[in-house]
């Protein structure tokens, strides 16, 4: 297995708030030939806690491995494949805990993806692809929602906020992630383009909205320890 080329520990403290505009970083390389990533967040070298975005050049592949600690992936653009079936851009993809693939992509693409992160009893596998699914109206006017999956305290959902769309100072007890996927999101302590990542930690309170419209990736209630064990499996 290659050396690790960088540091392993990337934003990994939980408790702490994280903002990362992903345009800005390098693309690092993984260690097969031809799939790359940019951290978000990562806590180990090569078997990891991770958030990555991942990029295949067309006609690469990664390795087949088990996922000792679950995977879930959202399709930025692009066709990921393996052995299961191909996901087009917009598919969101849950592989529990112990769930095995070989992953590669003819075309190339680009996932947004977390690593080792699920509960071992969440065991249902789950493939949605948003751009035919219904979003269903929100909590306040201008939110639409698009439920992806919810175990225990953790939910995940896409989020289109209309324009001029604002949402009340509000809490996390169990923390929120967001990636940015069209638009600008905001709130009091800054504005968000398509392509940042965020972490706002157990405790945290913000009153989100949105100017000028946008999409996001939302993950709310999973930020409290402890995470699975790492056991020895390719890590990507």
């Amino acid at each position: 297995m290659a050396v690790f080329p960088f540091s392993t520990d990337v934003h990994a403290d939980l408790g702490q708030r994280a903002v990362v505009d992903s345009n800005m970083l390098p693309w690092l390389p993984s260690p097969l030939a031809g799939v790359e990533r940019r951290l978000l967040d990562r806590d180990g070298g090569e078997v990891a806690r991770a958030t990555s975005l991942v990029r295949y050049a067309p006609a690469s592949s990664f390795s087949p491995h088990h996922h000792g600690g679950g995977e879930e992936f959202l399709v930025l653009e692009g066709v990921f494949s393996d052995e299961h079936g191909d996901y087009g851009p917009g598919t969101y993809v849950r592989n529990p805990v112990g769930s095995a693939h070989a992953p590669f992509s003819a075309a190339g693409c680009t996932i947004l993806v977390k690593l080792r992160q699920m509960d071992p009893a969440d065991q249902t596998r789950v493939v949605i692809d948003t751009r035919r699914s219904v979003f269903v109206p929100g909590l306040v006017a201008g939110l639409t929602v698009l439920p992806l999956h919810g175990f225990g305290t953790e939910q995940v959902a896409l989020v289109r906020w209309q324009p001029d769309t604002r949402f009340p100072l509000h809490a996390h007890s169990g923390g929120e992630e967001i990636f940015v996927l069209d638009g600008v999101f905001e709130d009091e302590q800054g504005a968000y383009p398509a392509g940042t990542w965020l972490r706002n930690p157990p405790g945290s309170r913000h009153a989100p909205f949105s100017h000028s419209g946008c999409l996001i990736w939302v993950k709310t209630g999973h930020l409290a320890p402890p995470f699975p064990a790492m056991e020895p499996a390719p890590g990507r």
